[in-house]
């Protein structure tokens, strides 16, 4: 299966908007309503990975399946995202004994953020919105044109 431009650049769209929202609403709680650091991380995960799953159903998959079981697959491929920075963090922090706030950066948001989101995306594309288990197109447009689309309570 081929990887088209337009796939990569919706995933990224949808990425950077579930970004942002994650990054507002945990500042919101934290700072804001001075909320716990874990609950308000928490939370914001949450509503960040909502938002790429949205994003990615209605916008660089559309015309695929979308329900229940793509969300919790969905969530499930994102954790373990979250689970690839925090092992960077950890290994980087702990195993190798680069202790600083840059080392911690560079781990977690530079290489661990990269490798979760080469994660991610394959999950995405394999797991959760995958072309061959319908038979569609890799960019899955032909049902869509033709209103075939699974509604959320699949």
């Amino acid at each position: 299966m081929s990887i088209a431009k337009s796939e990569v650049i919706g995933f990224a769209l949808a990425g950077v908007c579930a970004y942002a929202a994650d990054l507002g609403l945990f500042v919101w709680l934290r700072s804001g309503l001075n909320w716990d650091p874990v609950a308000a991380k928490s939370l914001s995960f949450v509503a960040g990975c909502t938002v790429a799953y949205l994003g990615n159903a209605f916008g660089t998959y559309r015309g695929r399946r979308a329900g229940r079981r793509e969300y919790a697959v969905f969530f499930a491929v994102n954790l373990a995202g979250a689970l690839v920075q925090l092992l960077c963090i950890a290994v980087t922090h702990y195993g190798l004994g680069l202790t600083s706030p840059r080392a911690d950066t560079l781990s977690g948001a530079v290489l661990g953020m990269a490798l979760a989101t080469c994660l991610r995306f394959w999950g995405t594309r394999t797991l959760v919105f995958a072309a061959e288990a319908e038979g569609l197109p890799p960019e899955g447009h032909s049902r869509a044109r033709e209103g075939s689309r699974t509604s959320w309570t699949g």
